[in-house]
């Protein structure tokens, strides 16, 4: 046990945030309920939600190694028990959305469900990573169940479905539901990623060599997709704080498409300049 604690303590400054924006990322914030039985319980841009159920709750992204107290306390002070998130869910198996899943999984002895190409780099802790090799370890996690494109997972009435979007990374996955609102039904989506990093190597990447193809078919499947209130792994794409304060809704169509559009435009754009990465 000893043992275990000092290698802990060796390895905690690893998985730290290492620069100011990403602690900016993660201060913590009260959490509160956007629409049915959808709760907000991330931080102050790295997001995590609460689909709570009779029969038991599912939690979609860990944030950080450091956002997993922020989680944990605030489901609690939502009035919900930790030990009844029975499904764990990821949007994909970056850093700061996967760091904190070990630990979530850990406490709340949740089922962990995740896509079959993305289950080898949450196995790896973030290693190896197509596009940002080792720079951003976090605790490892195994997956209990695999995702495939059009999974269905159900719980308590709730019914959340997989929507494949690789291009962020090779396992991209977003998922929607549909939520009872004040009398009428809403169609609600967990946005994985369509952001292009400056450090990405689009094409000639042989650990990603479908990246370009992989982006377009994902924008493809998301222009396909019609909700009506819009949520994602990072606040920042959706105006979080804004709707956090009151200032703008949560249900938000055109923000969504304005989203997916600029997006697509950006990443062409990327695309279109990265061709001289085929022969470097």
């Amino acid at each position: 046990m000893i043992r275990l604690t000092i290698a802990l303590l060796v390895a905690l400054p690893l998985f730290a945030q290492s620069d100011p924006l990403s602690r900016s990322w993660n201060q913590p914030v009260e959490p509160f309920r956007i629409a049915g039985n959808v709760w907000y319980v991330g931080a102050s841009d790295i997001a995590s939600y609460l689909i709570t159920t009779p029969k038991g709750h599912i939690l979609i992204d860990g944030g950080f190694v450091e956002t997993a107290p922020i989680i944990l306390g605030n489901i609690a002070k939502l009035g919900f028990e930790p030990r009844d998130v029975k499904i764990l869910l990821n949007s994909h198996g970056h850093y700061d959305h996967a760091g904190g899943l070990a630990e979530l999984k850990r406490v709340t002895g949740a089922a962990f469900h995740a896509s079959r190409r993305e289950i080898p780099l949450l196995a790896r802790g973030g290693l190896d990573d197509p596009q940002f090799g080792n720079r951003f370890p976090y605790p490892p996690v195994e997956a209990d169940r695999i995702v495939e494109h059009g999974t269905q997972l159900r719980l308590g009435g709730t019914t959340l479905t997989a929507h494949l979007t690789p291009g962020h990374t090779r396992g991209c996955t977003t998922w929607t539901t549909t939520v009872g609102e004040k009398g009428k039904k809403l169609d609600v989506i967990f946005l994985c990623s369509s952001s292009v990093p400056s450090s990405y190597r689009l094409r000639g990447n042989p650990l990603h060599p479908d990246a370009v193809e992989d982006y377009r078919r994902s924008f493809s499947i998301l222009k396909s997709l019609k909700p009506e209130v819009f949520l994602a792994s990072h606040g920042v794409f959706f105006n979080l704080t804004e709707k956090r304060g009151k200032k703008l809704s949560f249900v938000d169509p055109e923000g969504y498409r304005n989203y997916v559009a600029t997006a697509e435009e950006a990443f062409e754009k990327r695309a279109g300049n990265d061709r001289s990465s085929a022969v470097r």
